[in-house]
């Protein structure tokens, strides 16, 4: 394997690699980690096989629930056979959906699929669900996410140390947020998902996470200690695109991050909440070096504006609060001293058509490479467990 370009051809062959559902775990080798290290991916993904909602809805109200099923290779949310999701994110479901571990049925099954790919622990997000992040009834909606982070703690269960579930809490109400991140704890869950686009209020304007009124939220989140997860995967393009959608919206996707990493820092969230802990998902960790950057620049060039000054250099806020996971970023690894090795997080994100699933071991023996197997290890194992404080 050749360390001397960051177009390392390796991990792009012109042929590409083919859908997950038809690629086979291959870890075959000692990839140089030291003895006894536990690859533990830090983002992957599982998609719902159980119409859990509206088996678990109260009697009166199955009516409302979102259902699941499956259609054309694809699990699918909705309500009256109609998805909420749109053509392209079914589109990309039916690339792995098929895949023995991928949904939710057969938790066995998944952790034995990831481990012939080398894989020991993860930290599951979750696919279609995220089209419920915006459900209209809040009530409805809060109830969701209650019956999906019980049924995350119970294949946590099942899994003997193998899964862990990302849970979904109330951001919009702060005595929704004291509940719901009170439940999630009881569960034993160990961190939970806030949307980059956290929707809109009651009288419906746009939510400010910045806010001065957002306050009370972030006071619950800090208080219970759980670390907080953002995700890629909430912002489509701006315009239409007709030719090769799926990629186009991907490529704005993976850059999703700066808008609320920027409210974190200039709209003083960390400076009143400094008990935060933050960790970005699946938007690799390349960025982290010039969102810095332009945070110093911007910082000294329009701090006589300002109407929050910040307690801390722009640097302190990474450092103290932040951690970021990636799959495959040669030029991430590059700068690893500018991020630091003690803020990235490896992730195969199965089962995802980007994930390194199929070839999680050329991914790993990379990171060996680059960083020495001591800090490979927190790389691929020590960080994400420091994460969820296990």
């Amino acid at each position: 394997m050749s360390s001397t370009s960051t177009h390392d051809v390796t991990f792009y062959p012109p042929g590409g690699y083919g859908a997950p559902k038809d690629r086979r775990g291959q870890s075959l080798r000692d990839v140089g980690l030291p003895a006894g290290t536990e690859v533990f991916s830090a983002d992957n993904h599982i998609s719902l096989a159980d119409d859990i909602f509206y088996q678990r809805f109260p009697e009166e109200l199955r009516d409302k629930a979102p259902r699941i099923w499956y259609e054309d290779g694809a699990y699918m949310v909705g309500r009256k056979g109609q998805t909420f999701l749109p053509g392209d994110f079914s589109a990309v479901l039916m690339q792995y959906d098929d895949l023995a571990g991928a949904a939710s049925s057969n938790i066995e099954a998944r952790i034995q699929e990831l481990a012939t790919d080398g894989v020991d622990k993860e930290l599951a997000f979750p696919n279609a669900v995220l089209a419920l992040f915006h459900f209209p009834d809040k009530d409805l909606r809060e109830r969701v996410f209650r019956i999906y982070n019980e049924y995350m703690a119970e294949l946590q269960e099942q899994s003997n140390g193998h899964f862990y579930g990302v849970g979904l809490i109330n951001w919009w109400d702060p005595a929704g947020t004291r509940r719901t991140l009170a439940e999630l704890k009881s569960l034993g869950l160990k961190t939970f998902l806030l949307p980059l686009n956290p929707g809109k209020d009651d009288d419906g304007n746009i939510i400010d996470f910045g806010a001065r009124v957002m306050d009370p939220v972030w006071d619950e989140i800090e208080q219970s200690g759980l670390p907080i997860t953002h995700h890629i995967g909430e912002t489509p393009p701006k315009t239409p695109c007709e030719v090769n959608s799926v990629v186009v919206g991907m490529m704005v996707n993976v850059d999703s991050f700066r808008e609320q990493f920027a409210k974190y820092i200039f709209s003083g969230i960390l400076d009143r909440h400094p008990g935060l802990r933050i960790g970005w998902f699946e938007g690799g960790i390349a960025w982290v070096p010039t969102a810095l950057q332009d945070a110093e620049h911007l910082l000294a060039s329009y701090q006589h504006m300002f109407t929050h000054q910040l307690q801390h250099d722009i640097r302190h806020y990474w450092d103290t609060h932040m951690s970021a996971s990636f799959m495959v970023d040669p030029l991430g690894l590059q700068l690893i001293d500018r991020i630091g090795v003690d803020k990235a997080m490896w992730s195969s994100d199965y089962p995802h058509n980007e994930s390194t699933f199929g070839y999680s071991e050329k991914s790993l023996a990379k990171v060996v490479e680059t960083l020495g197997p001591h800090d490979a290890a927190k790389v691929v194992s020590g960080n994400i467990k420091t994460f969820l404080g296990l």
